[in-house]
């Protein structure tokens, strides 16, 4: 078994905590960590624009990591959430014990 994590932002906290709260009843994150103050600059339909919004990292495994990216989107209030997903190649033998025992990849 090997780590993983995902990333999106959200509008505001609220919306990031309710995410995290479903995700960690469905055990497809062991723990999610809410990032306040990301400023994000993008272009969307050909427009550049600057929002504040609110950073989500998910901690999971490998196993669960599509599963995750997949309820993610379904959850996330945007139309088009900014989802990514990676494989963590370094974890703590601990940490893992803990994502194995939290996670359920169904």
């Amino acid at each position: 078994m090997t780590g993983a994590l995902a990333y999106a932002p959200f509008p505001d906290r609220d919306s990031a905590r309710e995410v995290a709260g479903t995700l960690l009843s469905e055990k497809l994150v062991a723990c999610a960590n809410i990032i306040g103050g990301v400023e994000s600059v993008f272009e969307w339909q050909g427009q550049r624009a600057s929002e504040e919004e609110v950073g989500a990292l998910f901690k999971t495994t490998r196993a669960a990591l599509e599963t995750l990216i997949e309820r993610l989107g379904e959850l996330h209030p945007y139309d088009t959430p900014a989802i990514l997903g990676w494989h963590c190649d370094a974890v703590h033998p601990a940490t893992l014990d803990w994502l194995g025992a939290s996670i359920d990849p169904g």
